[in-house]
């Protein structure tokens, strides 16, 4: 007899269980072996398993199984899929089109125009020579041999997310930090998005969008991405001082003129913050992206990983952490830069 039998039978529910249909998943091992010894299996309390949803329905097969939630979830995906691409597709569209001109254009521009281009971006932000020089050699040996194209593409579509969810998650984490209920509601979704499996950002959207879409991956990247901007701008507005707000309030500042001219002045530093880490985590969704089409770096990374070519894992990788020490690097002068101009 099955485990549970007992527990269908005090219910009285013999008569439902038997017109359950066939509905049984493939036998077990451990009922196969019963079977073909012609004995049930004797379940003793010390080896009693745990009253699952199969477990109860070895017992009574009407009892739904764990495989029919998985398939159920799946089914009422399936069903909405339509719906939601008509409303997600037109929204996201400009996404592609972003991704694809920012591609388009640094494949065609002449290295001898980017390279110098990105050069003096650094030299802007940070004021650093020995940063400069990082960049130059970094980017000179990446293009030295052939991986130039790739670590561009990189590089364009991390600019364009990073961008996106700064555009996005600023005015976001603004909000958060005006208003608790807001907040309240937001940090269980910013919780969900910082711990699911990178992995798992793919899965619904391969169902919505065309593998050949850019906006594929560039949805999944900033879903990624955007928490730690969105976290720090909420954490930097709440952390300014109280004494400087009752002094603003003294003034006669208005809300909006609160928020310009004193928090977010302030809150700036944790802003740069976010925007660090948000760029670094584009960098790292980006080479998972590459199992989605997305172009770049990781491209090769799953060509060495695929074909077993060591030499060719190990030098995009290479080129995957040089990128991340240039973008992580500049950021943090820029950030450096801000805190000096702070206190002096």
């Amino acid at each position: 007899m099955a485990t549970y039998d007992f527990v269908f039978r005090a219910l009285g529910l013999e008569r439902w269980c038997t017109s359950g249909g066939d509905n049984a998943a493939p036998m077990s091992m451990e009922a196969l072996v019963a079977q073909s010894s012609g004995e049930e299996a004797s379940t003793s309390i010390w080896e009693l398993p745990f009253p699952s949803m199969d477990r109860l329905n070895d017992a009574c097969q009407a009892f739904p199984q764990s495989r029919n939630v998985t398939r159920g979830l799946e089914q009422g995906f399936l069903n909405v899929k339509d719906s939601m691409s008509v409303v997600l597709d037109p929204l996201t569209q400009p996404l592609s089109w972003m991704l694809e001109a920012a591609l388009y254009g640094i494949l065609n521009t002449p290295w001898w125009i980017v390279i110098p281009g990105l050069m003096l971006i650094v030299w802007l932000v940070s004021k650093s020579w020995q940063l400069l020089a990082f960049v130059a050699i970094s980017l000179g040996g990446l293009a030295f041999i052939d991986y130039y194209s790739y670590a561009m593409q990189t590089l364009a579509i991390i600019m364009v997310c990073a961008f996106l969810c700064v555009l996005f998650g600023v005015p976001i984490g603004i909000a958060m930090s005006r208003s608790d209920k807001m907040r309240a509601g937001t940090i269980p979704i910013l919780d969900m998005l910082q711990t699911l499996p990178p992995f798992v950002y793919l899965i619904p959207l391969i169902f919505l969008f065309s593998v050949t879409e850019p906006k594929l991956y560039g949805i999944a990247i900033i879903l990624y991405a955007i928490v730690p901007v969105i976290r720090l701008t909420d954490l930097g507005i709440r952390m300014v001082d109280e004494s400087v707000i009752e002094a603003a309030e003294a003034f006669g500042m208005t809300d909006r003129q609160k928020l310009y001219g004193v928090q977010i002045p302030l809150a700036l530093p944790n802003i740069m913050a976010g925007v660090n880490q948000t760029i670094m985590m584009s960098l790292a969704m980006v080479v998972i992206a590459s199992l989605v089409s997305a172009p770049g770096l990781g491209v090769l990374v799953l060509r060495g990983i695929n074909n077993l070519e060591l030499g060719v894992g190990l030098v995009s990788g290479l080129g995957i952490v040089l990128l991340a020490v240039m973008l992580d690097r500049t950021t943090k002068a820029a950030l450096n830069r801000i805190n000096a101009s702070q206190k002096g």
